[in-house]
């Protein structure tokens, strides 16, 4: 599980993001750092077994991103990010894109995800046209009651204003045919991040991911 100690450590980073309390705090990083790391394997267990193109013999320090922010070209100078992100990257799709997401940051702000964030313009034509060919696969995960109550309505992403390039306005999956994002995720509060079933809680949420990540992966092949 999560330890309270590492929200704790995220919460008061938020209020005090700068270098001089980062580094006074280091070791309490460290430590928040290396529970997410071993909340990490632990999700990687199960991870495979539910999802076979999750490689067995991902590190899962190398799943935890940078707590540091690249500050070169953004208006925000904050050194520092107020979470730890971890990414579960798949295999079978060229040059990747498609993966599973876990984000850690308290105030109910936690979420596990997957699929793809806005795909480059060639991995978009490619989906796009494998919903035009096989639209039924898809709806058959994204409609589904439990994956709904899971995560919302797929289809309420940002989209297109205009129609896609290639298709029209009156085709019966343009909802779909203008998404720019093709992602679920579920919200994670304080409480179910740090509670021992919330592994558990996190692989549910995946087994009901990993065919919409089939689907986009197959669209990639």
């Amino acid at each position: 599980m999560i330890q309270t100690q590492t929200l704790t450590f995220l919460k008061e980073l938020v209020e005090n993001n700068d270098r001089e309390w980062f580094q006074e705090n280091k070791e309490r990083y460290e430590a928040a750092r290396e529970n997410v790391i071993a909340f990490t394997a632990k999700i990687l267990e199960g991870l495979h077994k539910i999802d076979p193109a999750v490689s067995a013999d991902l590190d899962p320090k190398k799943c935890v991103m940078r707590i540091y922010r690249d500050i070169r070209f953004s208006k925000n100078k904050l050194p520092y990010k107020n979470n730890f992100g971890v990414s579960f990257p798949t295999q079978g799709s060229k040059n990747g894109g498609v993966e599973y997401y876990l984000h850690i940051q308290p105030g109910g702000k936690s979420f596990i995800a997957g699929g793809y964030w806005m795909p480059e313009a060639e991995h978009l034509k490619a989906i796009r046209q494998e919903i035009d060919y096989n639209a039924d696969d898809l709806k058959k995960v994204i409609d589904d009651k439990e994956f709904i109550k899971l995560f919302g309505e797929f289809r309420k992403q940002d989209q297109l204003k205009t129609t896609p390039k290639g298709y029209d306005a009156d085709n019966e999956n343009i909802d779909l045919l203008k998404l720019k994002s093709f992602i679920a995720w579920h919200p994670l509060t304080d409480k179910e991040i740090t509670s021992n079933k919330a592994v558990d809680q996190i692989l549910k949420a995946v087994t009901k991911l990993y065919p919409m990540n089939v689907f986009l992966r197959n669209a990639l092949a």
